[in-house]
């Protein structure tokens, strides 16, 4: 059963920080949200108190991220997750191929599969360094930002219908454009909420595409900037979800 979720970067920049999971999520669950895609903690009692708090409130995590590569895995396979982002900072596409292949070894003697997350900027940016990756990674999954892939020139739908098997999780969004000619992608795009940018209808087809290929993991909203309570954005979101009636 598909889920839907925030991935909260833009609410921790308008909030100015993450102060208290507990209020964020009944925030979220209020809007009709599952769950939030990472909990990120210092220590494993922090760890322990957000996820049951999280269940508590019937919501949910995705994954887990610690202070170190080591506890992001153990914390990950503790609380029964299926996936850590990859990790590697490097802007060259064979050097994250290797590191990447090298975290994926840790990772699967906890039972994890480490997936990538495609990003304007980053090593794994068009849909061509996407595919090379997956190529060179065959231990690996994706987590698809279709915003980010289709701002890059990609073609969201192509990549969901040959990789569907390699989707880990999803970030769905949508962007208006700035300045096409600005320096870098934050000059050009803003990610905005769903139905107010560039990708329009097409994000429709995205969700509909995902249901068709029998995906049935999480798929998280994100809107990297918010110009007013993020609650506005995020509700106007999840009814551009649930009238595309994959729920």
């Amino acid at each position: 059963m598909i889920k839907i979720g925030v991935a909260d970067y833009g609410l921790n920049c308008w909030d100015g920080a993450l102060y208290d999971y507990s209020d964020r999520l009944a925030m979220l669950k209020s809007l009709g949200f599952s769950g939030i895609e990472r909990l990120e903690a210092r220590t494993e009692a922090e760890v322990v108190e957000t996820a049951a708090a999280a269940r508590r409130l019937g919501m949910g995590f995705a994954t887990c991220r610690g202070g170190t590569a080591a506890e992001t895995i153990k914390w990950s396979s503790a609380l029964g997750y299926d996936y850590i982002w990859a990790e590697s900072k490097s802007g060259e596409l064979p050097v994250f191929c290797e590191q990447t292949r090298i975290q994926a070894e840790a990772a699967a003697e906890y039972g994890l599969k480490v997936s990538v997350h495609n990003h304007l900027g980053l090593a794994v940016e068009s849909s061509e360094q996407l595919e090379e990756f997956l190529r060179q990674c065959p231990q690996c999954g994706l987590i698809l930002d279709v915003g980010h892939l289709h701002a890059a020139g990609g073609d969201p739908l192509y990549i969901i219908d040959k990789y569907a098997d390699r989707i880990s999780a999803v970030h769905i969004k949508d962007y208006v454009i700035k300045d096409p000619n600005g320096q870098y992608w934050w000059d050009r795009i803003r990610f905005c909420e769903l139905s107010a940018g560039e990708m329009g209808g097409l994000n429709t087809e995205i969700l509909k595409a995902l249901k068709n290929v029998g995906y049935c993991g999480w798929i998280f909203v994100e809107h990297d900037t918010h110009l007013r309570n993020p609650a506005e954005d995020l509700a106007v979101s999840m009814k551009f979800i649930e009238k595309a009636g994959v729920l």
